[in-house]
C-alpha cells in the first residue's frame, strides 16, 4: 500500500479526528480522584480519617476527600457501588463523622459530551459523503466537482509519438495532416472560404491503431489535446454527462485551437430511442449536448473533435451527419506493405538476425492489425530472452507468429500412437486438398503439435492480397475444409471429433454463399435475412427472417448440396493422390511439422481437381419453375461405390514407422 497516498487522503484526518475527541473528554472527565474498589473505600470510610465525603446520585459512586492522605492511594479517592449495597453505603458514610463536609450531589449532563453526541453522528455522515464524492473525481479530489469535465490535457512533459511512429495507415495519415494544417495556418483556408472540419471520425477494426493516430496528432499539431473515453461522461447521478460535456468544450474554447479526442465514443453515442424501457435517458441527454455543442462552434473557434470507434454502424445518425463528423476516416488492417513497414517500426530497437526479412514475415502474417504485429514481435523477443539468446532469429518470428494465431504450445500434452496417426492423416487430408484444388492459397505449414485447443493445424496462406473471393475460391475452400474428415473416412473408415470445427466453417461458408452472396442458381442473387438494427437485443436476437418456410428448405438443401459436393470433391483428390497422403502422414509422424519447401517437395506429383463446369446462373425463373434441389445420395463406406468410379475401399496403407514411433514431448 502507498504510504504516501494514505497520509494525503480523508483517512489521516478522520483518525487525528477522533483522537482529539478522546483527548478532549478524557481532560473533561478528568477530576483527580483515584479509583478504588468497594470494599476498600468502606473500609477508609470505617478509619476515621475523612475529611470530605461526597454521594453522587445516579452514578452510584462516592468521593471521598481524606485528612491525611494515604500512603497507597493519595488524597482523594473514589469508589462506585452497586444498587443492593446502597443502604451499607450510606451507613458506612454516616458513621464516619466527616470533619468538613458532607453532601448528596444529582449530576448534571456535560454540555461539551451532549453537544458531542448530537453533532458527531452528523460529522461521520458528511465525512462519508465526503469520501465518496472525492473518490469519483478520478483524481481531483475535490467535493462538488463531480460536473466538471475529467479529460486529460497532454502536456509539454508526455512523450510525444509523432505521424513518423505511425505506419501502415498512410490515407489516414494524409487526412489528419491536413487537420494538422488547418489548425496551424486557418486564414489559409479561410481566404479561400473553406471550413475547418468540426469532427473527425476514425472507425474500424480493433488494433488498427485509431488510438495511436490520434496521439500522433496530438503531437504534431502543437496545440492543446484533451483527451477522454467515453465512458467517462457518465455517471450515477442525473445531468452529470451533459455537465461534462459543456465543461469539456468550454475549456476547449478558451484555449482555442484545441483538439478533443473521445475515445470509444460508441459508449455514449449509441443510436437513440433503441433501449427497453427508458433505462439510457441519461446517456441519451449526454448525447443529445453533445451534438448541440458539436453544431454549436463558431467557424473562428479553430476546435476540432476527433472520435475513434469499433462500431460506427451503432452510432447515432446525426452524430454522423456533415456538420458534426464532417470526416469519417476508415482505419482497416493493413494491407502487405503496411505491414511491413509497421515491422519496420517496432522492429526498431529490437536485435534482428541477419537473416531475418520483415517481408517475407508480413507475407505469413496476412490479415494481421497492428497490435497483432507488434505483439509478435514482443513474443518474439520474449522467446529470446527466454532461450539465453541475444538476437531475434526466424526460429523465433515463426513460433511467435504460430503463438498469436492459435495459443502456445502445449509441451506436456503427450498423445497416443494412435491419436498422432489419426491427426497426421487429418492434417494430411486438409493440406492435400487445398494442394489439389486449382483456386486456392499455396499450403505454407503443416504441424500435428497441439497448440491452443487444436492437436493440430494446416496453415494455407495468400501470396498477395485478397479484397474479393470468386466462387471457385470458396468451393475450395469447402473442399480444403472437407479434406480432414474424408481422409478420416477413407483411411480409418471410423471419423472422428477432430473435424466438429471444420464441418462449423464449412457450413458457414455454405450457408453465406447461398443466403447473401447469390451463389446459389436455385435460390437467386438474393439477401436472406436481414438484421433488425436494435444494437440493444444482442448479436443474435436482432436476426429478422424476410422469407418463407418453402425458402428456408430450399437454402437448407442448397447449403447441404455444397457440403456434398465438398466431400466428394475431396474424396475424389485423396483416392487419387493416396500415396501422397501416405507419404505426407509419414513425414508428419518423424517431423511433426512441415514447412513450405518441404511440402512442396512433397506435392510436386499431386494429381490436380479437374475444371469445374462453367457456372450459369438461373435465378431469373420463378421459384415454383426450378428444379427441385436433388442431394446426391452416397453409399456407406463398405458398401459400394463413390461418384466418379473411385473405389469406395482403397487398400489401407499405413505406414510401418508410425507404428514404432513412440510419443515424445513436442519442441519448438
Amino acid at each position: 500500500m502507498n504510504v504516501k497516498k494514505i497520509f494525503r487522503g480523508p483517512i489521516l484526518y478522520i483518525v487525528l479526528a477522533v483522537i482529539a475527541v478522546w483527548i478532549g473528554s478524557s481532560l473533561i472527565t478528568m477530576s483527580g480522584f483515584r479509583e478504588v474498589s468497594t470494599q476498600k473505600g468502606l473500609e477508609l470510610l470505617g478509619d476515621g480519617n475523612v475529611d470530605t465525603v461526597k454521594i453522587v446520585d445516579g452514578e452510584q459512586r462516592v468521593d471521598i476527600t481524606l485528612t491525611q492522605p494515604d500512603d497507597e492511594f493519595g488524597k482523594q479517592v473514589q469508589f462506585y457501588y452497586v444498587a443492593p449495597r446502597g443502604a451499607e453505603v450510606v451507613d458506612a458514610v454516616n458513621d464516619s463523622n466527616p470533619k468538613t463536609d458532607f453532601t448528596d450531589e444529582v449530576p448534571q449532563p456535560n454540555w461539551f459530551l451532549s453537544a458531542l453526541g448530537f453533532l458527531l453522528p452528523i460529522l461521520l455522515i458528511g465525512v462519508f459523503f465526503w469520501i465518496m464524492l472525492s473518490g469519483m473525481q478520478g483524481g481531483g479530489n475535490k467535493v462538488m466537482q463531480f460536473g466538471k469535465s475529467k479529460a486529460k490535457l497532454v502536456s509539454k512533459e508526455t512523450p510525444k509519438v509523432t505521424f513518423d511512429d505511425v505506419a501502415g495507415s498512410d490515407e489516414a495519415i494524409e487526412e489528419l495532416e491536413e487537420i494538422k494544417d488547418f489548425l496551424k495556418e486557418p486564414a489559409k483556408f479561410q481566404a479561400v472560404g473553406a471550413r475547418i472540419p468540426k469532427g473527425v471520425l476514425l472507425y474500424g477494426p480493433p488494433g488498427t491503431g485509431k488510438t495511436l493516430l490520434a496521439r500522433a496528432v496530438a503531437g504534431e499539431a502543437g496545440v492543446p489535446f484533451y483527451s477522454i473515453s467515453g465512458s467517462d461522461f457518465v455517471e450515477m447521478f442525473v445531468g452529470v454527462g451533459a455537465s461534462r460535456v459543456r465543461d469539456l468544450f468550454q475549456q476547449a474554447k478558451e484555449n482555442s485551437p484545441a483538439i478533443i479526442f473521445i475515445d470509444e465514443i460508441d459508449a455514449v453515442g449509441r443510436h437513440r430511442g433503441a433501449g427497453m424501457g427508458g433505462g439510457h435517458d441519461e446517456r441519451e441527454q449526454t448525447l443529445n449536448q453533445l451534438l448541440v455543442e458539436m453544431d454549436g462552434f463558431d467557424v473562428k473557434t479553430n476546435v476540432i473533435l476527433i472520435a475513434a470507434t469499433n462500431r460506427p454502424d451503432i452510432l447515432d445518425p446525426a452524430l454522423l451527419r456533415p456538420g458534426r463528423f464532417d470526416r469519417q476516416i476508415g482505419v482497416d488492417a493493413p494491407d502487405l506493405q503496411g505491414r511491413k513497414k509497421i515491422l519496420e517500426v517496432h522492429g526498431k530497437g529490437k536485435p534482428l538476425a541477419k537473416g531475418v526479412d520483415l517481408e517475407v514475415l508480413a507475407r505469413k502474417t496476412p490479415g494481421f492489425t497492428g497490435a497483432d504485429l507488434a505483439n509478435v514481435l514482443n513474443e518474439a523477443a520474449l522467446l529470446t530472452a527466454r532461450s539465453n539468446a541475444q538476437l531475434i532469429d526466424n526460429r523465433a518470428l515463426d513460433e511467435a507468429v504460430d503463438r498469436v494465431m492459435a495459443g502456445p504450445q502445449k509441451r506436456t500434452r503427450v498423445m497416443k500412437d494412435k491419436e498422432r496417426l489419426i491427426t497426421a492423416y487429418h492434417e494430411g487430408g486438409h493440406a492435400l486438398a487445398a494442394a489439389a484444388m486449382r483456386n486456392t492459397d499455396p499450403v505454407t505449414k503443416v504441424t500435428i503439435l497441439p497448440r491452443g485447443r487444436a492437436l493440430g493445424y494446416t496453415m494455407v496462406l495468400p501470396l498477395e492480397d485478397k479484397y474479393s473471393i470468386t466462387r471457385n475460391e470458396l468451393l475450395d475452400q469447402l473442399s480444403y475444409a472437407m479434406g480432414g474428415r474424408v481422409a478420416e473416412e477413407v483411411v480409418f473408415h471410423d471419423p472422428t471429433t477432430g473435424a466438429s470445427n471444420d464441418i462449423e466453417k464449412a457450413t458457414s461458408i455454405a450457408r453465406k454463399m447461398v443466403t447473401e452472396y447469390g451463389m446459389s442458381a436455385n435460390v437467386g442473387a438474393v439477401k436472406l435475412g436481414q438484421s433488425s438494427g436494435e444494437m440493444f437485443l444482442g448479436r443474435d436476437m436482432g436476426h429478422q427472417r424476410d422469407y418463407s418456410e418453402q425458402i428456408a428448405e430450399r437454402v437448407d438443401a442448397e447449403v447441404r448440396l455444397l457440403i456434398e459436393q465438398a466431400h466428394d470433391e475431396a474424396w475424389q483428390v485423396i483416392n487419387d493422390n493416396r500415396d501422397i497422403l501416405d507419404r505426407l502422414a509419414t513425414e508428419l509422424l518423424e517431423k511433426e511439422t512441415l514447412d513450405h519447401d518441404q511440402l512442396a517437395e512433397i506435392f510436386k506429383d499431386v494429381k490436380k481437381l479437374p475444371e469445374r463446369p462453367q457456372w450459369l446462373s438461373s435465378s431469373s425463373r420463378p421459384i415454383s419453375d426450378l428444379p427441385p434441389v436433388v442431394v446426391p445420395s452416397r453409399a456407406p463406406i463398405d458398401q459400394g461405390a463413390v461418384d466418379g468410379g473411385v473405389e469406395s475401399e482403397p487398400p489401407v496403407v499405413k505406414p510401418t514407422r508410425s507404428r514404432q514411433t513412440k510419443p515424445r514431448p513436442a519442441t519448438a
